[in-house]
């Protein structure tokens, strides 16, 4: 069975009509009408790379101005790290300066998910000696620390940029991360390898003060293999190879996807890319959102809120009349996903030789894992790995002869080339371990529900990944709606007492090879989980999916979640 339910109905709204701007630059002009617009036009974020080196490493926490550090810092993958001790009950009563310890999160910026052993140990040492051996990995195929220091930075840099990695604009109102395909240019299956199209795309305009001051955040991705590994349903431009008829091997291009608390999914422009002018494209995308964005109200600032007042063709023709200077031309969509996108197990390359997706628990690893791993894969032949958009890594290039090896060393170090469906389908955002806007933890629920799970669940047959996406706010870090279970950390009342727990999203989940097309989850009123209670939700729900599916039209969770009563769901 391929035929999905009905896409739920899009969370996003255009702003109502108002008196006031909405500060968009070239309809109402670029006078900053809050707060954050005013200090980013008083100094780019850029900019702060030198006072960090040359005075708050020196000087420490206490010498750091303050909106260097609650602004300018992010686009430098620094943020406050939440003090400990503070309990998810005060997140919305305190000020960031009462929640925020004198310690930071670093975000690590691996475009592409592309990684060389050399530059794997590199991170694993800046976890050892700066970090606490902290290090997760993340589902934008980046690698966090924790426990950093500003002292620490310049040293942190130093070690970065000499293995060509770095941090700049990892955070912020900027070009985040590209997400890109974990197996560009070694999948036997593969369109088109997007190594160049990324390569291009972040040496011309990564660090770029033109822009480096958009309204919100902007997340891209672009693959070229058959999966659609890079959840480019959500993110604010995409690009999904594909064979034109009459054109050959170029891209569809996505634009205005976007979670958190408004929740929408991207659309087709309809429109075909040569990878020739991905990058001009992008640009031109980007462009489009600094220039017209949505600047007044942060929380209506992304890139989903214009196309929502635009719609498709009029992003189309402003897209190519105002920034591209001619059409592009027409393109049909990609094929349904016949593969798995997340790349897990043993798979061939087109060389011969083997790659080794493998999970951690929820994307929770360490500097001494890393270190490992590093040596493991140098000990197998090969010195080249990927991240990939579901925290998972993936490992290349390794001998036939050599992969059962390298799968037994990746189990001591908690790597699961063969794991379990529920360990397989689990990730988990930060939480309130180390976040400021969390109210639940995440991460430890999360992998001890996986662990408990994997032993309830072990006697029975699941038909596929049940995706497990465990966050500890509103905000969905951990793509909350487009998972077949998402929990959404609050406060809830369990029988008369307000405990930490979850709210409960059903069906969700992104095109795939079993689901025709992207569709966010499903609500169902009053239908809570204590935070301790995810293994016992999820066990109860899972086993009334494998009673009531219809096995012989291969029902997934997601289609029996949409059309299950809620008494089922409860």
């Amino acid at each position: 069975m391929t035929t999905s339910p009905p896409p739920a109905r899009t969370a996003t709204r255009p702003p109502r009509p108002s008196t006031k701007p909405n500060g968009q630059w070239k309809i109402d002009g670029t006078a900053p009408l809050n707060g954050n617009e005013e200090w980013k036009q008083v100094d780019d974020g850029l900019a702060v790379r030198g006072r960090i080196e040359n005075i708050y490493a020196a000087g420490g926490f206490s010498s750091i101005d303050p909106t260097d550090l609650h602004g300018r810092f992010r686009v430098w993958g620094l943020y406050t790290q939440r003090k400990p001790g503070i309990d998810g009950g005060r997140t919305a009563t305190l000020t960031p300066e009462e929640l925020e310890d004198e310690y930071f999160m670093l975000r690590v910026r691996i475009d592409g998910g592309q990684l060389t052993t050399a530059q794997l140990r590199v991170i694993a040492g800046i976890s050892q000696e700066f970090g606490r051996d902290t290090a997760d990995l993340t589902d934008r195929q980046n690698i966090q620390l924790h426990w950093v220091e500003v002292a620490s930075m310049p040293e942190i840099w130093r070690r970065l940029e000499a293995v060509g990695l770095g941090t700049t604009e990892a955070c912020g109102d900027v070009p985040r991360v590209v997400l890109g395909s974990p197996v560009a240019g070694i999948s036997a299956d593969e369109l088109i390898d997007p190594t160049p199209q990324i390569d291009e795309i972040t040496s011309r305009f990564i660090g770029d003060p033109t822009l480096s001051n958009l309204p919100r955040k902007f997340k891209s991705a672009i693959t070229g293999h058959p999966s659609q590994d890079v959840v480019h349903e959500i993110n604010d431009v995409a690009f999904v190879a594909l064979e034109h008829p009459e054109l050959g091997i170029g891209y569809d291009l996505w634009v205005g996807g976007g979670l958190s608390t408004a929740p929408r999914l991207g659309e087709r422009l309809g429109v075909f890319v040569a990878p020739e002018r991905v990058a001009e494209v992008w640009h031109g995308v980007a462009q489009i959102f600094r220039d017209y964005g949505y600047r007044r109200l942060r929380n209506k600032a992304r890139l989903k809120f214009l196309l929502a007042e635009w719609g498709t063709e009029k992003f189309r023709q402003v897209l190519q009349d105002e920034y591209l200077g001619d059409a592009l031309p027409d393109g049909p969509a990609a094929p349904k996903p016949t593969t798995p996108g997340d790349h897990v197990g043993i798979h061939r390359q087109k060389d011969g030789r083997f790659y080794v997706g493998a999970t951690p628990v929820v994307g929770r690893v360490s500097g001494t894992t890393l270190a490992a791993l590093a040596d493991l894969i140098e000990a197998h032949g090969s010195a080249r790995l990927r991240t990939t958009p579901h925290q998972k890594v993936v490992i290349l290039d390794i001998p036939e002869d050599r992969v059962e090896s390298l799968v037994a060393g990746l189990d001591e170090l908690g790597l699961q080339a063969r794991p379990s469906l529920i360990r397989r389908g689990t990730i988990a955002c930060t939480g309130i371990e180390f976040c400021k806007l969390a109210i639940v933890e995440t991460k430890v629920n999360a992998t001890a529900a996986v662990h408990d799970l994997e032993k309830r669940l072990a006697g029975f047959d699941l038909p596929h990944p049940i995706s497990l996406h465990v966050n500890g706010c509103p905000n969905s870090c951990a793509r909350i709606q487009t998972a077949d279970i998402g929990l959404k950390g609050q406060l809830v009342t369990i029988d008369g007492e307000q405990v930490p727990g979850y709210q409960v999203h059903l069906g969700g989940g992104l095109a795939s090879r079993d689901r025709d097309e992207a569709g966010l989850g499903r609500t169902v009123r009053g239908l809570k989980v204590a935070a301790d209670g995810i293994a016992d939700y999820v066990d109860r729900v899972v086993r009334r999916f494998l009673d009531e599916r219809d096995a012989a039209a291969d029902e997934t969770f997601a289609q029996w979640a949409h059309r299950a009563d809620e008494e089922a769901l409860q």
